[in-house]
């Protein structure tokens, strides 16, 4: 896994498994043979690496063949080469498959000269090969990440690495939901306040991926108190580490009410707000905000629970609406997007979105659609117009009910 590192037979990466095809390639020699004179010296026919199949050697000596093998092919399946071969038997058949038939008589008629001790020796190294070649599960390769975790000794680069590897691992939902099983939530938890940004980022990485759509994570990581930490982290100067704050938070708190009463607890809104109104903030970042405003939004329409309160307060809805003065296409719509469904909120109220001038804003957004945008992004700019006039319309309809 990473360098130095104990165990590296465990290493979970392509070069294990090109040391496996190269370590079989280079015992060929060795493995075949022992085969072959073991069943010539049993007499049955019968190999001694393992039951079922036979190596039958004919009167000529000049074929050697695996009994019971209808297809006759030398192909390895993907699934067990990717785990490991699963018997000696079964890397028998694939060493066979893939060598030379005259290279196989030469080397068979060599072993049969191969004293009993000699044979026993040679099958003892197959073994030991095969314990190296065997391919880790994902959960013996999440142990070992965990431990790197847990080791206070290792270097930044191994920690980071060891991080990176469950960033993968936990993709599963059924990994995702062993993490804390195998003690590796709380260690990943508790790198968010390590004092490598690097190492931050990629802990809250890891944990927005495996709470994303899985309540049971979600519920654990939110027992652990992380919220509280990747809130903070969320106002980093550094546009990476913020952005995967915000992921983290986003997986956590979606479709989750006790994520997003949390979420308004920490004051997870502030954060949002401060994302929202500072123009030196990435406007990638902007636009994770305002999605995650929208998505919010969403939750709440559709499940009918209490509103979250800052959804209708007056200083986030002007952040919102303000955004709509940067010129990019993108954002704009993220934002009208989220304008229509705040709108739609029983608690909004509408004459907020009159105090902060909506409708001029939406009409100087039009002609902005219409006669700045360059040719390139026209169809887009169309696409973002209709939906415009969509909360104008929208807007409109809200205000007419509200003064009536």
């Amino acid at each position: 896994m990473a360098k130095g590192r104990a165990h590296p037979s465990k290493r979970p990466t392509h070069q294990l498994l090109l040391a496996a095809a190269l370590s079989v390639s280079v015992l060929l020699p060795l493995l075949v043979p022992a085969a072959a004179t073991v069943a010539v010296a049993e007499g049955d026919g019968v190999s001694a690496l393992g039951g079922g199949n036979q190596l039958a050697v004919g009167k000529d000596e000049g074929k050697l063949v695996t009994e019971g093998d209808a297809g006759g092919g030398g192909s390895v399946e993907e699934d067990e080469f990717a785990g490991g071969f699963g018997s000696l038997d079964s890397m028998l058949q694939w060493a066979i498959g893939n060598s030379d038939p005259e290279k196989l008589k030469e080397e068979a008629a060599d072993a049969q000269k191969l004293s009993e001790d000699e044979l026993l020796k040679r099958r003892q190294e197959i073994k030991e090969l095969m314990e190296k070649l065997k391919m880790p599960s994902d959960a013996d390769l999440m142990k070992i990440a965990i431990d790197d975790l847990n080791n206070s000794s290792i270097s930044l680069e191994d920690r980071q690495r060891a991080l990176q590897e469950l960033l993968v691992l936990v993709e599963p939902i059924d990994n995702a939901n062993d993490l804390d099983k195998l003690g590796g939530l709380l260690p990943v938890i508790q790198e968010l306040n390590n004092a490598n940004e690097e190492i931050r980022t990629t802990s809250a990485w890891v944990l927005g991926t495996a709470s994303q759509n899985n309540e049971l994570v979600q519920n654990q990581i939110l027992g652990y108190g992380a919220l509280a930490r990747l809130v903070k982290m969320g106002y980093s100067t550094s546009t990476e580490e913020a952005a995967k704050a915000l992921y983290a938070i986003s997986s956590l708190i979606r479709n989750n009410v006790n994520g997003q009463e949390a979420f308004h607890s920490e004051n997870g809104s502030a954060m949002l707000q401060h994302i929202l109104v500072s123009n030196n903030i990435d406007v990638r970042l902007q636009k994770k905000a305002v999605f995650l405003v929208t998505d919010l939004a969403d939750f709440q329409l559709n499940s009918g629970i209490a509103q979250l309160p800052f959804l209708s307060d007056r200083l986030f809805l002007k952040s919102i609406v303000n955004m709509l003065s940067r010129f990019d296409l993108d954002l704009q719509e993220k934002v009208l997007l989220a304008i229509k469904s705040l709108l739609k909120l029983s608690l909004t109220d509408v004459v907020d979105y009159e105090f902060y001038d909506l409708n001029n804003v939406l009409l100087r957004l039009g002609v902005q659609l219409e006669d700045l945008t360059p040719e390139d992004q026209k169809e887009f700019a169309v696409e973002v117009d209709a939906l415009r006039r969509e909360v104008q319309t929208l807007f409109q309809q809200k205000l007419k009910q509200a003064h009536s």
